[in-house]
């Protein structure tokens, strides 16, 4: 197994090889679930709720992601580990709240801030789990969890790396908002002509048909729809030694850009979705799409309150699709909630690869949601974005939010399930509750946050 630290390599692998090769496979009880499937693992980027098709904005037409949702599982109450881009990949990497790995905000490309920081080399990854047990992995697209050689996914368990470090590049050049050059294959800048979308989907693609004789996981971090706007057709707006974008489209051309990435997006992942139906694996494949964190303004949430950053639903409630002909049930839609923090015991449920972590994950495995129909254990959940923080218990959230530096107007107590928009603060109507829920956030806050996270106070 894995640890955290301690145990050589060498060791540890084999010993999860040989634990996996006497246990009992844990998939053999789910009928129809083929033992150790494939997973190809898609994230967008700031995509919004409303944002396709099939989670309600007929303005952008996602086909293939409507499709994925026809035939498979719509997830309706998924949410974001974070409400920003590095603490939320930290979560799905890990299968635990980011805080655990001192990943509370955005990992920023400018050196003055905090580029030297990263997903420290001792963190478990699913893909280190995985490949304990027989998995290629390969992750294309955004990674955002370090800058530095010592933090490459190549690093971090990943067999194969094609893409860049930071939160965004340019879409045409491939330089980070510092103008450094930023497009890897491996742990070794290697400059490539092309969208970035298509490149990630050539590449994810590649790997697919090079690995298809064996268990592959396939992890997909498209860059849209974050900023810089940028339709295929696009001139670069970045370039060497130069920070910051010229040459932008205008805002009254965002919308247009927008949807142009999103369409090329959809496109990719309906390309891959074709190489697994020609290579006769779409039955041993399991597809999971989300998004990072909310939509921007320059998108859509639906009907939920806040954007991108804010822990307001917009901020972190997200689209979420599984898709795995003959063995997820088309057109199935669930309420269960969920977070990105559950894609990693999901995946080693199914690898039965749990022998190769040895420490507790704070997610649950999506297992039971995504092909019995059944539901999760009842639990609460958490969010934390600089000074603001939410708990999430059945449909009663709290929330609090800051204005800037100014103290709030105190925690807001909210029910989901009649006031998806966070319209009526019902705190004076269930006090006790309130203070329950936060009673839990500290709890929470002791046990996962230490010295990465402030006091929570009002």
């Amino acid at each position: 197994m894995f640890h955290r630290a301690g145990a050589p390599l060498a060791v540890t692998l084999i010993a999860a090889v040989l634990d996996s090769i006497v246990g009992i496979s844990v998939t053999s009880a789910i009928a129809g679930v083929p033992v150790r499937p494939n997973f190809v693992v898609i994230m967008a980027d700031d995509l919004g709720y409303g944002d396709i098709s099939c989670f309600g904005d007929p303005g952008y037409q996602t086909p293939h992601l409507d499709r994925l949702a026809r035939e498979g599982l719509k997830l309706t109450d998924f949410h974001s580990n974070g409400a920003v881009c590095s603490p939320t990949r930290a979560a799905l990497l890990t299968g635990r709240y980011q805080q655990r790995a001192d990943i509370d905000g955005v990992i920023f490309a400018d050196p003055k801030q905090n580029r030297d920081h990263g997903l420290h080399p001792d963190e478990v990854t699913f893909a280190e789990a995985l490949g304990a047990v027989g998995y290629s992995t390969g992750i294309f697209g955004k990674w955002h969890l370090g800058y530095e050689t010592q933090f490459n996914p190549v690093r971090q368990g990943f067999d194969e790396f094609r893409g860049y470090v930071s939160g965004n590049v340019c879409y045409q050049a491939h330089f980070d908002r510092m103008g450094i050059a930023d497009w890897w294959h491996d742990d070794l800048l290697t400059p490539e002509e092309g969208y970035s979308t298509h490149l990630i989907t050539e590449h994810a693609i590649e790997f697919i048909k090079q690995h298809r004789e064996q268990p592959f996981c396939c992890y997909v971090a498209h860059e849209a729809v974050h900023s810089p706007f940028q339709g295929p057709e696009d001139p670069a707006v970045r370039e060497e030694g130069v920070v910051g974008d010229k040459n932008t489209v205008s805002k009254k051309e965002i919308p247009r850009a927008y949807a142009e990435m999103a369409r090329e997006m959809d496109n990719g992942i309906g390309q891959i979705v074709a190489t697994l139906k020609e290579l006769k694996l779409a039955e041993k494949t399991l597809v999971l799409f989300f998004s990072d964190n909310g939509g921007t303004p320059n998108g859509n949430n639906g009907p939920l309150k806040g954007y991108k950053g804010s822990l307001w639903e917009g901020g972190h409630r997200v689209p979420f699709i599984a898709w795995h002909p003959g063995t997820i049930k088309a057109g199935s839609v669930s309420s269960e909630t969920a977070m990105t923090m559950d894609i990693m015991p999901t995946l080693i449920q199914l690898a039965d690869a749990a022998e190769a972590v040895d420490h507790p994950l704070d997610g649950t495995s999506l297992v039971p949601v995504l092909y019995e129909n059944g539901l999760l254990p009842e639990r609460t959940l958490f969010w934390k974005a600089g000074n603001n923080w939410a708990v999430r218990r059945g449909s009663w959230k709290l929330v609090n939010m800051r204005r800037g530096r100014a103290q709030s107007d105190g925690p807001q107590l909210y029910h989901l399930g009649n006031d998806l928009g966070e319209s009526e603060d019902v705190y004076a109507k269930h006090p006790e509750l309130a203070r329950s829920l936060q009673e839990e956030a500290v709890t929470w806050q002791a046990d996962v946050a230490q010295s990465a996270m402030q006091e929570l106070v009002p």
